[in-house]
C-alpha cells in the first residue's frame, strides 16, 4: 500500500509500506479522508518531541471497514466508519473510570515516542482497535467524519466547562478549533458567544461560526469590550484555542470575579500565570485533554447539521500532494486552514 512517511524531520516521502496486519481485536480501515492536524505540522519539525521518524502521521480519519479482526462483534466488512485518535487500554484506574482520555497507557494513532510507535492513517489502509470505533450515517461525508476528532475536542473542552443558559463565553482563538468551540459553546446555551483573535480572516469566519462579537487584542482593548457588552462584569468562562502566554492572560482578564477558564491550547509546554488575578478574582481552570467519549455526540451534531465544518476546509489533495502542502502549512499559510487527504 502507499503511505506518506515522515523519514526525518521536514523529510516526507511517498512509499510502498506491508498492509498493516488487522490482529484480535482490531479493523483494516481504507482511509477515505484524513486531516492534517496542526500537532502534525508541529511534530513535522520534531519540535513536539512525538514524531519520531520514520512514522506515517495521521489521526483525524474515516473509512471503510475492510477486515475484521477475531473476536469482534458489531462491525463488518463495507461498514462506513471512523474512530478516536486515542487508543486506551481498558484496564488502567482512569479507564476503569471512564477517564479514556487520561489512560496511563494512552497511545495516539501517528505518533511515535520513547514510549510507543503507532503508525496514523497518512495512508491507504490503518488498523484500529474495534473498540474505538464509531459507524458513521451515509448523510455523513467521510470528508467531513475527517473533522470529528476535532469537533469531539471542541465538545470535551465545552464539556469540561461550567455552563448555564444564558452564559457569555469568551472564545479565545479563531482558528479550526476556536471555530468549532464557538458553535459548541452556543449549543450548550450560552446566550453570547466573543470571539478573539489578532487575524481579521479569522475573525470573520467566527462571525459566520455565530460569534456575537469579535474582538481584535491588535487593535482594540478586550478585555475593556467584553465588560462592556457583559454589564461591567466581564465573562462568565473563556476557553483557550491557542495555549501560549498571551492568549492565556487574556481569557483571565476578560471572564468576571468567580469566572471559568478552560485551557484547550497546547502550543508552548510552559507559560506566565498571573497569579494575582487567578487568587484575588477566585478563578478556576480547567485543562481539557483531548476528548473522552464525545464521538457519538459529534457524529450526531454533525449529521444534523447544528455543527458546520465544510467552511473550515481549506483543501482536498492526494497523498501524493503531502510534502507540498505541509511545506505550505508550516510556513503558516494564511490560505489554509484544514487540509483533507483524500487516498
Amino acid at each position: 500500500m502507499k503511505a506518506l512517511v515522515l523519514e526525518q524531520y521536514k523529510v516526507l516521502k511517498l512509499i510502498d509500506m506491508p498492509f498493516p496486519e488487522c490482529g484480535p481485536g482490531d479493523l483494516l480501515v481504507k482511509v477515505k479522508a484524513c486531516g492534517i492536524c496542526g500537532s502534525d505540522v508541529h511534530g513535522y519539525d520534531g519540535s513536539t518531541g512525538r514524531r519520531l521518524p520514520p512514522i506515517v502521521m495521521g489521526h483525524e480519519a474515516a473509512g471503510i471497514v475492510e477486515a475484521v479482526g477475531a473476536g469482534v462483534a458489531g462491525f463488518a466488512v463495507g461498514d462506513r466508519i471512523t474512530f478516536d485518535s486515542t487508543v486506551s487500554c481498558g484496564n488502567c484506574f482512569f479507564c476503569s473510570r471512564g477517564q479514556i482520555n487520561l489512560c496511563d497507557n494512552r497511545q495516539v494513532l501517528g505518533v511515535s515516542t520513547p514510549e510507543f510507535k503507532r503508525h496514523g492513517a497518512f495512508a491507504e489502509y490503518v488498523t484500529v482497535p474495534a473498540r474505538i470505533s464509531y459507524k458513521l450515517p451515509d448523510t455523513l461525508s467521510f470528508e467531513h467524519a475527517a473533522l470529528i476528532e476535532a469537533v469531539s475536542i471542541a465538545l470535551h473542552g465545552v464539556n469540561r466547562t461550567p455552563v448555564r443558559l444564558g452564559d457569555t463565553c469568551v472564545i479565545v482563538g479563531a482558528g479550526m478549533i476556536g471555530s468549532l468551540t464557538i458553535q459548541a459553546a452556543r449549543l450548550a446555551g450560552c446566550d453570547k458567544v466573543i470571539a478573539i483573535d489578532l487575524e481579521e480572516r479569522k475573525l470573520k469566519m467566527a462571525r459566520d461560526f455565530g460569534a456575537d462579537y469579535v474582538f481584535n487584542p491588535r487593535n482594540e482593548d478586550v478585555a475593556a469590550k467584553v465588560k462592556k457588552v457583559t454589564g461591567g462584569r466581564g465573562a462568565d468562562s473563556a476557553i483557550d484555542c491557542v495555549g501560549a502566554t498571551a492568549p492565556i492572560q487574556t481569557c483571565m482578564n476578560v471572564v468576571r470575579k468567580g469566572g471559568h477558564v478552560t485551557l484547550i491550547g497546547n502550543v508552548t509546554p510552559k507559560i506566565e500565570l498571573p497569579l494575582q488575578v487567578a487568587v484575588s478574582r477566585e478563578l478556576t481552570l480547567y485543562g481539557s485533554c483531548a476528548s473522552n467519549g464525545e464521538y457519538p455526540e459529534c457524529i450526531a451534531l454533525m449529521a444534523s447539521g447544528k455543527i458546520k465544518v465544510d467552511p473550515i476546509i481549506s483543501a482536498r489533495i492526494t497523498l501524493e500532494d503531502g510534502p507540498k502542502y505541509f511545506e505550505r502549512l508550516y510556513g503558516h499559510d494564511q490560505e489554509l486552514m484544514k487540509v483533507i487527504f483524500t487516498p
